[in-house]
């Protein structure tokens, strides 16, 4: 029987980073997973490190919009007809969080969170020796027309008053940042105040071995063998049991499959995304992240080749994938950019775990002492996985936070 301070189920970046964390602070502990870190949600998003965010994701409220939606006929969104009716519940509460007053109670719940989010990244990845992956040159976002960069001047407005900073750019301002880019656009924002990283998977496996060095220990096992025995949390592994007195449950979209036996139901749900790596044509490039605003997909220099993520697909975590929304999307993607033959033979798919409020739940488990919830963190599991990897070791060890973490509690949903 091996016994520890803490356990922290789930390797990905919120796992990895929590269980960090928690050994810089002196604790012993065993980061368990079924697979090697960065290798399930983790591997696949834009890489952008997103500390200029303020709002949540919107909700589609127009309804041409919706229409496309509807006879999925939008690149950015796709849908499992059979799964709207265990969906629909979820996506009205997401509707209601996305807009209104609701969209400023989230930025001012979060703004701690995402200002913080690129210091925390700096910090370990100068001690994992990882700055080679790090951009801090921002993120492009370009719209196709004047009347959809116009639209969005009311949530600029908020962002400006709020003093984030940002530059908007005419068709020539957003060629000189990317020359690559082909004149089909009429407008763009830069976000200055983002990072972006070349490679996902390699970050989260540089604090995967910083965090041996600090006498962690990475385990194959079940998260789902979680129970308590002898007052103490133990799971199974490969290498035998492990027993601490606080687990840390940091599984992203299966967190529920080890906390619903445990009493603990939260409204979790999957937005599901893929990517697909693509060679350039000729010697044209990107120096960072560019976000196509009314197709809605993100085109992202990475070590693996030219990166392409979609929007979201609602459907069962489980369900076998349908990259669809690569088909609605390549024809403008081509348009916008020289992109050549893919790398890979399919797209990969992954799953965001999101709360209808869209902000995670960081802190102790309703009712079940020393457990501790580290999930959903929607679009921003690589930005928020080392701040809210520090937030939870701060908590776990009884130390003050460095900020107010009422705001993630797991009772918001359960009052």
């Amino acid at each position: 029987m091996a016994r520890t301070d803490a356990i922290v189920l789930g390797a990905g970046v919120v796992g990895v980073s929590a269980a960090l964390h928690l050994a810089k602070r002196g604790l012993s502990v065993a980061l368990v997973d079924r697979r090697a870190p960065g290798e399930e949600t983790s591997y696949g998003n834009a890489g952008i490190i997103e500390g200029n965010t303020y709002f949540p994701y919107p909700f589609p409220k127009k309804i041409g919009a919706l229409l496309k939606i509807a006879f999925k006929q939008a690149p950015e969104a796709n849908y499992h007809l059979t799964y709207l009716p265990k969906l629909a519940p979820w996506l009205f509460a997401y509707l209601r969080h996305s807009t209104g007053e609701a969209m400023f109670e989230f930025a001012e719940k979060m703004r701690p969170l995402f200002a913080a989010s690129i210091a925390e990244h700096e910090l370990l990845m100068r001690e994992a020796k990882a700055e080679r992956y790090l951009r801090t040159n921002g993120w492009l976002k370009v719209y196709r027309t004047t009347k959809a960069f116009d639209a969005a001047k009311p949530d600029l407005d908020a962002i400006a008053a709020a003093g984030l900073a940002f530059e908007p750019l005419d068709l020539g301002g957003s060629l000189a940042l990317e020359p690559g880019l082909s004149p089909v656009f009429e407008r763009g924002i830069f976000w200055p105040q983002a990072a972006s990283v070349s490679n996902p998977l390699a970050v989260t496996r540089a604090y995967a071995d910083l965090f041996r060095s600090l006498g962690g220990v990475i385990l194959q096992g079940d998260a789902r063998s979680l129970h308590r025995a002898d007052g103490r949390w133990r799971v199974d592994t490969t290498e035998g049991p492990v027993d601490a007195p606080n687990a840390v449950v940091a599984l992203g979209p299966w967190a529920t499959d080890v906390l619903d036996p445990l009493g603990i139901h939260l409204p979790l749900e999957v937005k599901r995304g893929y990517h697909r790596h693509f060679h350039p044509k000729g010697n044209k490039g990107l120096n960072r992240p560019v976000l196509d605003a009314e197709v809605g997909y993100a085109m992202v220099p990475m070590e693996q080749g030219l990166r392409l993520t979609t929007g979201a697909e609602f459907a069962s975590r489980d369900a076998p994938p349908t990259p669809v929304q690569f088909d609605r999307l390549m024809p403008q993607a081509r348009a916008l950019f020289p992109i050549g033959e893919p790398v890979e033979a399919e797209p990969w798919m992954g799953r965001r775990p999101c709360f209808p409020d869209s902000m995670p739940v960081i802190g102790a488990a309703p009712g079940q002492p020393g457990l501790w919830l580290d999930y959903g963190h929607a679009h921003w599991g690589l930005t928020l996985g080392p701040v809210t990897g520090r937030l939870i070791a701060e908590m776990v060890t009884g130390t003050t936070p460095f900020t107010d973490p009422a705001p993630y509690r797991a009772e918001r949903f359960l009052s």
